[in-house]
């Protein structure tokens, strides 16, 4: 990427930005080393994981990255067997604390994987707890290991502690005894060097033998180690001497330790510095309002609603840019002040922040293409004063970026051809223009020539924008307007201003008929533009009161179904309720069928007719209860039945055959099975058996031969999106009247956009029980399993 437009753009400061959001060191190098990419899958991978990482924030709170440290140069030490400092050895703790930490923060997630990116650089993380707790129970602080970390040390330090108390005892019973006293300078007991003392005047020194180890600067006092404690003052010496190799052998094992796990601990940190930084663009995506640009390789720029991240939210104005489209090259003009150079210096910031990976202030769906190049031409031009060295500056770049654009290149270029006379500096932004224009590259430029409004208005494939200013408080509106040009407000200005009418009158007299026209036709546009903008204005307020509208309706609805649910509950209840005290009635009913079978043949149809009507008194009980009504009032009695047809028993579920013709009360006699019942028609359904058998057969043998012709699965890769949900609608269709219980799609890895579009899709449709991602053996993240209703 070109470094003169990095600066011009103020890319850095944007980066700053991004890396005082990080938490370590780790983070903020990867950050400040933030350079744009060219890469459309990368561009992609990158902004998605920003996105995962401030979804992660809104819904989770804050990611646990704190005690992150820059521990490559205690890894390095640990690798070649050095031992490491205390203060190290906590850093290399806390450093795996975080990655613990983070590990658990993640596994919160039970449902489908959630977010790709994130999770698999945090399942990439090895957790040691165990080396944790050892540099925990051993080292206290920077400065003091801990009595716990060996059994030694803590024998040693207590020998230590004993050997002070004892010498502590011999020195202060010194001290008290009126046999010393005369000789003392002070009744104090001191040390020199780590050797206790006693403070002993000059002239009394072949009264206390002993070792003179200092004395003081008048020389009156001498500080001398009497001979009695000379030998525990050596022991002590020795034990403090144990402790210091005591300690010296526990920094060496803990560095053992982390030398032996060095590769891990290494990867580890490495993942860190990855995920500090990938939460540092969520956090400046959060703090900035910012969106996921939507990335194309096709040269068409869209943003809505675009805001320069380094101008005061509160004062920066909105603005919609386009090109790319329906035209390559876009000329804006307005007065100065008026936000034409903010305008260029947003189109290419937000374009090398979204190349970047980085989410960019501007309204959801917004669209950025990926440029080989951005160039930039910006300069202070809000100064009057113009000179040939300006000019000279300004061409040189410039020829500069003709030499060096490319068809995938973003070119912006401020007041092109200022600063040198008015005629040949048009003359030469025309032409300049019409290089870029037919070259194909995406151009937005700014000037005050009105000869470029005309060039852009007479030429197909380049397009007038202006920015506003209103006349009536002489400021800057800062809103661009794309299509209209811009008009010059200089004689209204200066008439607003106070100049006199006539001097006006006399400066139009210089200018030619055909630019005024061409103003007045500008001016018109202004006011049909005005007008446009009020109408839509209108036409949106009516739109949002509609979906106000549609929403309440909507809530209705759900209120209604809510009660509809509640009320179908309740009757399920009601009828659960019946069933459980009618299922003793029909048990025991079962009891007199049974019995029925064993008697004699008059005694046995009694029975059965007795129990025919117990069993009609449960069904109208039970349908009485319910609020039914009787079903079988909807089902026509058979008419002219027939000697040998088949017919259903309703009131025992039964099929039969008819071997009697009914009588004038519709009374006849059923053969089902080996007993005779007799019935009345209106309990009776006449049976197609033939033509259900048939049909049956029919539409198993259609299933069949679906099933043989319809795979169990199908590979989408390289299709796109569209294409995709149109493939998988039809398919899954064929695979439910096929009867296929599970299927697989494959949709490949790639950036994911295929592979959430498709579970998307998944979740609304109507044959689609459950879907989930395939496993080691099944496609992995590459395809999806459904399993079909």
């Amino acid at each position: 990427m070109n470094d003169k437009a990095l600066r011009v753009l103020e890319y850095d400061k944007i980066i700053k930005i991004v890396a005082d959001e990080t938490v370590s060191n780790l983070g903020r190098e990867i950050a400040m080393a933030l350079k744009p990419s060219n890469n459309v899958y990368e561009i992609k991978e990158w902004l998605q994981e920003t996105t995962e990482a401030a979804d992660i924030i809104l819904k989770r709170g804050t990611f646990p990255l704190e005690g992150i440290y820059d521990i490559r140069t205690a890894l390095k030490k640990a690798e070649i067997g050095s031992p490491l400092t205390m203060e190290e050895l906590l850093q290399v703790s806390y450093t795996l604390a975080s990655a613990r930490k983070i590990k658990h923060f993640m596994k919160e997630d039970r449902g489908e994987k959630e977010y790709p990116i994130i999770e698999d650089l945090v399942n990439m993380l090895t957790e040691y707890k165990q080396i944790e707790n050892s540099i925990n129970n051993a080292i206290v602080s920077e400065e003091e290991i801990s009595d716990n970390a060996s059994p030694e040390l803590a024998s040693i330090r207590r020998k230590i502690r004993d050997k002070h108390g004892q010498i502590k005892d011999k020195l202060n019973n010194m001290v008290t005894s009126s046999a010393y006293q005369k000789y003392l300078q002070e009744q104090i007991v001191t040390m020199r060097g780590d050797r206790y003392v006693l403070p002993i005047k000059q002239e009394y020194r072949s009264n206390v033998p002993g070792i003179v180890h200092d004395q003081s600067s008048s020389g009156a006092t001498l500080f001398i180690e009497p001979m009695a404690i000379v030998e525990m003052n050596n022991d002590l010496r020795q034990l403090k001497l144990k402790e210091k190799e005591e300690i010296e052998r526990i920094i060496a094992q803990l560095s053992a330790v982390i030398a032996e796990n060095h590769d891990d601990i290494k990867a580890n940190v490495e993942i860190l510095a990855t995920l500090d930084f990938i939460f540092a663009k969520a956090k400046f995506s959060l703090a900035y309002r910012c969106s996921e640009p939507v990335i194309n390789t096709e040269g068409r720029i869209n943003i809505k609603k675009a805001r320069h991240p380094l101008i005061d939210p509160s004062v920066v104005v909105p603005i919609d840019i386009r090109v790319g489209d329906d035209f390559n090259t876009l000329v804006i003009t307005g007065p100065n002040t008026g936000g034409k150079t903010v305008t260029l210096k947003t189109t290419g910031l937000l374009s090398l922040m979204a190349q970047s990976g980085l989410h960019i202030p501007a309204g959801d769906y917004s669209e950025i293409s990926v440029f080989d190049h951005i160039y930039a031409d910006i300069g202070d031009e809000q100064s009057i004063e113009q000179s040939l060295s300006t000019f000279s500056s300004h061409m040189k770049n410039i020829v500069s970026i003709l030499q060096s654009i490319s068809e995938n290149s973003l070119v912006l270029l401020d007041e092109l051809g200022a600063g040198t006379d008015p005629t040949e500096g048009a003359a030469l932004a025309m032409a300049i223009l019409e290089l870029l224009h037919e070259k194909d590259v995406r151009t937005v430029a700014t000037t005050h020539y009105s000869e470029l409004k005309i060039y852009a208005l007479t030429t197909p494939g380049v397009c007038n924008a202006s920015v506003e200013f209103d006349i009536e408080t002489l400021q800057p509106t800062y809103k661009l307007s794309i299509g209209v040009p811009g008009k010059s407000n200089a004689f209204e200005i200066s008439k607003k201003l106070g100049l006199d009418d006539s001097i006006i009158e006399k400066a139009k007299e210089f200018i030619t008929k055909d630019k005024i026209k061409f103003e007045d036709v500008i001016s018109s546009l202004e006011e049909s533009r005005k007008k446009a903008d009020e109408e839509r204005y209108a036409a949106q307020r009516l739109r949002n009161e509609i979906e106000r509208t549609k929403e309440e309706a909507d809530r209705r609805l759900e209120k209604i179904l809510a009660q509809k649910n509640k009320i179908i509950e309740e009757a399920n209840k009601t009828a659960k309720d019946i069933i459980e005290r009618q299922r003793e009635e029909i048990n025991n009913l079962i009891k007199q069928l049974k019995e029925a079978i064993e008697k004699e043949s008059e005694d046995k149809a009694k029975a059965l007719e007795k129990a025919r009507q117990d069993l009609r008194a449960i069904e109208e009980k039970t349908e009485k209860s319910l609020g039914l009504g009787v079903p079988r009032t909807n089902i026509k009695p058979p008419e002219k039945l027939k000697l040998g047809d088949t017919v259903k028993i309703l009131t025992l579920n039964q099929k039969g055959e008819v071997i009697t013709i009914p009588d004038e009360d519709g009374n006849l006699v059923v053969q089902a099975g080996i007993m005779k019942i007799n019935v009345n028609i209106k309990d009776l359904q006449l049976m197609k058996d033939e033509k259900v058998e048939i049909l049956t057969q029919r539409y198993s043998k259609i299933g069949r031969i679906k099933a043989a012709q319809v795979p169990h699965q199908i590979d989408l890769r390289g299709k796109t999106l569209d294409e995709t949900l149109m493939e998988i609608d039809k398919y899954l269709d064929d695979v439910y009247l096929a009867g296929i219980p599970s299927v697989t799609i494959i949709h490949g890895k790639g950036t994911g956009v295929l592979r959430t579009g498709i579970k998307e899709f998944l979740k609304n449709h109507a044959h689609v029980k459950s879907f989930r991602t395939g496993g080691y053996n099944e496609g992995g993240l590459g395809a999806t399993i459904v399993e079909i209703k």
